[in-house]
């Protein structure tokens, strides 16, 4: 039977074959967005990119119907161990998806994050989840109603939830290698950009390379804003994330709190390592684990009689793997597989790091 135009069903048909045409994240967010709302009505939504090694925020993200400013706030509330829902405890949850209101009984200020940030935006709900495949989350996205809309339903959530794996899915598609020039090869020996920031994360200094680097991310015309991966480093003082440029090359930023009084963060960007990076390039061409294996020791030099006696399996499948691994990525020999997955950094996910826009409710 065919499904109506206005069932839920054909509505989220819709939606996931229109994410299956987006040519980026940020247009996959946007398709998204606009055909979820259908669904599940809301106010206002933020969609983000995250590294699925660490979880934290990457690039880009879309933020609908909020003006600029709160998010230190939204992320301290994040931090809080006291934090309903908090996005850490979504990555590994048995569902990717919950309502604030729902989760707490209709009690929404049991979360720090309805005083800090909801309560002053006029928000009486948040429904969020983690976009996430295979155990790795790729994305997120927070869904607001404003304080006199009803909460969120468990239906909503469930609805929700169920996207959480096929948009996991699209977005992990964008992170392919693509091509790079012999000029931007070169960039990676760069010199590593250096950010200072004090006490109350204020930007105290920064040399010329970190400028440069978070241009290669967020565009030459950004507004001068510190990109969210920046301020997110600096506030917690510690931890790294990777981050793709426009043209397709992959930075890890990471945070280092100094001792004393003064209490400096230092927040340093450089080039990403290949072996950085390997593993979300596998998990991109959707390699299983024993094909990531072979790759890895394929990567080390080691040829199929070496590989079948390492894994304690006989030639004759190592060589099966092997061409499922060639087939999977695109290429027709060791050699260039290597030369794809290991020296190539992985297609951009395109646009500036936050991209705000307006949107009917």
């Amino acid at each position: 039977m065919t499904r109506r135009p206005d069932s839920a069903g054909w509505k989220r048909d819709e939606l996931l074959a229109r994410a299956a045409e987006a040519p980026d994240a940020l247009a996959l967010f946007a398709t998204a967005s606009v055909r979820l709302r259908r669904m599940v009505p809301f106010d206002a939504a933020v969609w983000r990119a995250t590294d699925p090694l660490t979880g934290l925020i990457a690039a880009p993200i879309r933020v609908e119907n909020i003006d600029a400013g709160g998010c230190a706030a939204f992320w301290t509330s994040e931090s809080d161990p006291d934090t309903v829902n908090a996005f850490r405890a979504l990555v590994h949850a048995r569902v990717p998806a919950a309502a604030l209101r729902e989760s707490t009984g209709d009690r929404p200020e049991a979360s720090p994050l309805y005083d800090a940030y909801l309560r002053p935006r006029r928000f009486g709900d948040e429904l969020r989840a983690v976009l996430r495949v295979a155990g790795r989350p790729w994305g997120s996205v927070s869904l607001f109603r404003d304080r006199d809309r009803p909460a969120f339903t468990a239906a909503d959530t469930e609805l929700v939830a169920g996207l959480s794996a096929p948009l996991a899915g699209r977005l992990r598609g964008f992170l392919r290698p693509g091509e790079a020039t012999v000029e931007e090869l070169a960039e990676a020996d760069e010199a590593t950009g250096v950010l200072l920031f004090d006490r109350a994360g204020r930007l105290v200094s920064a040399n010329e390379q970190a400028r440069d680097r978070i241009a290669s991310v967020v565009g030459e015309d950004a507004d001068g804003a510190l990109p969210m991966w920046i301020a997110t480093l600096a506030a917690a003082g510690t931890g790294r994330v990777r981050v793709l440029t426009r043209a397709g090359r992959w930075l890890v930023c990471h945070a280092s709190r100094l001792s004393g009084d003064d209490a400096f963060t230092v927040v340093m960007i450089e080039a990403a390592p290949a072996s950085e990076v390997a593993a979300i390039i596998v998990e991109a061409y959707e390699l299983t684990g024993r094909e990531s294996e072979i790759t890895r020791l394929i990567a080390g030099g080691l040829g199929t009689d070496d590989i079948a006696r390492r894994l304690h399996i006989s030639t004759h499948t190592v060589r099966d793997h092997i061409k499922s691994v060639l087939a999977k990525v695109g290429v027709a020999s060791r050699g260039e597989l290597v030369a794809k997955l290991f020296t190539e950094h992985v297609g951009p996910a395109a646009g500036r790091s936050v991209f705000r826009v307006r949107t009917a409710s």
